[in-house]
């Protein structure tokens, strides 16, 4: 499902009643735990996170007019999402999140290369989120994109 939404306060007042608390909590555990160096907003019509121009001028390469990404909370049809950058492309952080995940919650994984799905909204391993957020700075993701795309 996609919102027309121009702010975060805008994205929840759009998401259905039953989702409102989750995401509030999940933008909490977020923003309490994330390092300095990335800001939030509106990107790819989700609450994002992203690296701002002011610390990464070269942007998004696909559209450099865009900050760099670096993590997403969507409510969509059958779930709500996280999209972490980070997990998709350091290999160790990944492992580390799949194992810890057992740990916290009950539920089997639900997770594609960055995308990882709550179907159970009742089940969101906030504590596990808050940690993996904390687990990658904004200098260490502009390294690792920088490091990735020039492969």
């Amino acid at each position: 499902m996609q919102y027309e939404a121009t702010s975060v306060d805008d994205y929840i007042d759009q998401i259905p009643a039953d989702r409102k608390d989750a995401i509030k909590k999940l933008r909490k555990t977020i923003s309490e735990n994330l390092p300095k160096g990335f800001e939030e907003g509106i990107n790819y019509k989700m609450i994002g996170y992203y690296v701002p121009h002011s610390k990464y001028p070269d942007g998004y390469h696909c559209d450099p007019k865009l900050p760099l990404p670096f993590m997403n909370v969507a409510s969509q049809k059958n779930s709500i999402n996280l999209y972490h950058s980070g997990i998709y492309a350091d290999n160790k952080l990944l492992e580390w999140f799949v194992s810890e995940y057992p740990k916290h919650c009950k539920r089997k994984l639900d997770m594609g290369k960055s995308c990882i799905r709550f179907k159970k909204i009742d089940e969101i391993p906030y504590e596990l989120i808050g940690e993996l957020v904390t687990k990658m700075t904004a200098d260490q993701w502009i390294a690792t994109y920088e490091k990735v795309l020039k492969k």
